[in-house]
């Protein structure tokens, strides 16, 4: 057992039920529910345990010396946040440009309480004519939920739906700021 799986499973009490396909090379991973900034060390544990590449975009400043070495073996992709940009096809390009690029993104935009998801997340994943993974943290049950590889189909009121259903009873890090 690798030291990354010892320390959350056995010292911190977590499983992971569900895992990637490593076939998917890309895809728009969407996390939630994001109350805290626990839940990025939780994301780095499944990542490293199951071996899989995962992503993210920051602004391009982070990724200048020094630490822009750090966020890069971290899996992050830089993005020019001039504004009038489009986010969603500038995000899309860099799908174009990789091989393997997994985007983990929280649709609920903030660690606060929200009662609707920002939909970039999905029109990214059209855009980039890629797959969406569900993926829950419920600090409930000290479990991550790998959910099964969603298509999105471009209605988003029926695709949004199916994915808020995998949400329920999912509880935070923050129960009170949970989706639901």
């Amino acid at each position: 057992m690798g030291i990354s799986k010892f320390i959350f499973t056995r010292l911190m009490g977590w499983s992971i039920e569900g895992t990637f396909d490593a076939k998917i090379k890309k895809a728009v991973v969407i996390v939630i529910p994001h109350t805290s900034w626990h839940d990025f060390y939780i994301g780095v544990f499944v990542r490293r345990i199951l071996g899989i590449e995962i992503n993210f975009v920051g602004k391009k400043e982070l990724f200048k010396p020094p630490f822009g070495w750090y966020f890069k073996w971290m899996g992050g992709a830089e993005l020019d946040r001039t504004p009038g940009q489009n986010k969603v096809d500038a995000i899309a390009e860099i799908y174009n440009r990789k091989e393997e690029f997994r985007l983990a993104i929280a649709p609920e935009g903030t660690r606060k309480k929200v009662t609707q998801w920002k939909t970039g997340f999905y029109y990214i994943a059209l855009k980039a004519n890629v797959p969406i993974y569900p993926v829950a943290f419920d600090y409930g049950s000290k479990t991550v939920f790998i959910n099964p590889v969603f298509y999105p189909t471009g209605s988003i009121e029926a695709d949004l739906k199916i994915l808020e259903g995998y949400y329920k009873n999912i509880v935070g890090k923050v129960a009170e700021n949970s989706w639901d």
